[in-house]
């Protein structure tokens, strides 16, 4: 009698055991399901792209300036000037006397600051 009801109860054990297992796989197979599972994976993913990314932008930018410290350092760009440089240098300006939009004069200013005068540009009349 004990068999019998050890048997009874380990098969009623088994078959509860089983349909809540077929149970969960089919919850898990509905396509709301799958579409989240999809979904959080999805955003999983991204996430550990965007870290990757990010990761590999700060690297990049550490090296950049690691290289750029070198590179100073090589041309000598670091080191501080002993020395004062020399003023910058003004290059004559030579007007065309010759142009019709040179005025001098009385009238327009002092005779060394020529003005010039302008006309307005139409695009038509070039046609």
């Amino acid at each position: 009698m004990f068999r019998r009801t050890f048997w009874f109860t380990t098969g009623v054990a088994a078959g509860v055991w089983a349909t809540t297992k077929v149970n969960r796989k089919l919850k898990q197979l509905t396509p709301e399901s799958l579409a989240a599972t999809a979904a959080n994976k999805a955003i999983e993913t991204g996430g550990r792209l965007r870290d990757r990314a990010v990761d590999f932008a700060l690297e990049v930018r550490e090296n950049m300036a690691r290289r750029e410290a070198e590179l100073g350092d090589a041309l000598g760009l670091n080191t501080p000037v002993d020395r004062e440089l020399p003023p910058p240098r003004r290059y004559a300006v030579i007007e065309n006397r010759n142009s019709p939009t040179y005025v001098e004069g009385p009238a327009h200013g002092p005779a060394d600051k020529p003005t010039y005068k302008t006309y307005p540009y139409n695009r038509n009349e070039d046609h």
